[in-house]
């Protein structure tokens, strides 16, 4: 399963259980929507933390990263790639 679709699949059947993950658009603002709220935010980055290996606490991190789909995928590919 691809970086963006497992993403995808989290926030579904975490935020949004009434949407399937086809429905879900990469690119749509996952706060300013309404789909993820600042305590759904903190639970979303613990999430991409543990589930790619990143340590967040080493990372300079802003809610624009974890904003879309697509964002959050960016973060996941910048993060785990050697420096």
């Amino acid at each position: 399963m691809s970086h963006d679709a497992e993403i995808r699949q989290f926030i579904v059947s975490t935020f949004a259980p009434d949407v399937t993950a086809d429905e879900l658009s990469a690119d749509l603002d996952l706060l300013d929507a309404g789909v993820v709220d600042s305590l759904g935010l903190l639970r979303l980055i613990a999430w991409v933390g543990e589930r790619f290996l990143i340590p967040i606490e080493n990372q300079d991190i802003s809610p624009a990263q974890f904003s879309s789909v697509a964002s959050i995928a960016a973060f996941v590919r910048e993060a785990a790639s050697p420096v």
